[in-house]
């Protein structure tokens, strides 16, 4: 069974959407049959890379929010993050455009690296405050995953998999994904926001059940949870 989830880089409630569904997966009898294809979504297309600017301005300047209400709303989240075990790191954020790391999971996808692509830029944008969209960042990054250097490097010196994240952009309008993270179960039922575990696994068991059925209709089996809008650095 595919399980696609719609995510951005970018996206908080993304990274800790992926350890929730982690935990319901780790529960779900059938997990070593589910497969997981992660779908590349842009929050800011026009956004620019800022790497001086650091996050409460630019949350400060894109919501007309003041410097303490960005913080006070970034330590929010922080919270959150702690909750499932990950450490943010507002501080040290980079303002930074996606779409050159997109290209770069659009690649590990080829490789089998999917979800490790995504763990790593996660983890680099939110805790270790690197530039995502910087070439040679996105190489290292991509050879500590097991990619060859080569090929991230012809893809950085191109325009490859460019088609391949305009495709999922466009495929998270088709089934409804109006914020990230989107989770899409076997084309069945859509599961939105960063859900609690309880919540995910009730959807997988669902669309475990309807595995043989043919239901064209997507079901969205979740209130909305945490999740971030297009246009905005939440």
């Amino acid at each position: 069974m595919n399980v696609e989830i719609w995510s951005d880089v970018m996206c908080p409630f993304c990274y800790i959407g992926k350890r929730k569904f982690e935990q319901a997966l780790s529960q779900f009898d059938h997990k070593d049959q589910v497969n997981i294809i992660w779908k590349s979504f842009q929050l800011n297309p026009d956004m620019k890379t800022e790497p001086g600017k650091n996050i409460y301005q630019h949350l400060a300047d894109i919501k007309g929010w003041s410097l303490s209400e960005a913080k006070r709303m970034s330590d929010h989240v922080t919270d959150m993050a702690h909750e499932v075990g990950l450490t943010y790191d507002f501080d040290k954020a980079v303002v930074a455009n996606s779409w050159d790391a997109h290209r770069l999971i659009q690649l590990a996808k080829q490789k089998g690296l999917g979800d490790a692509a995504e763990e790593r830029l996660f983890l680099a944008y939110f805790t270790e405050g690197r530039d995502t969209s910087d070439h040679s960042t996105l190489l290292e990054l991509g050879k500590e995953i097991g990619l060859p250097a080569a090929d991230v490097q012809q893809m950085l010196d191109s325009d490859q998999y460019a088609e391949a994240v305009h495709q999922d952009i466009y495929e998270a309008q088709q089934v409804g994904a109006r914020g990230v993270p989107f989770f899409v179960l076997d084309r069945r039922y859509a599961v939105s926001g960063a859900q609690q575990p309880e919540t995910f696994l009730g959807a997988l068991t669902t669309a475990w059940a309807e595995w043989e059925k043919t239901n064209p209709e997507l079901t969205d089996l979740s209130t909305e949870g945490p999740a971030c809008t297009p246009g905005e650095v939440c």
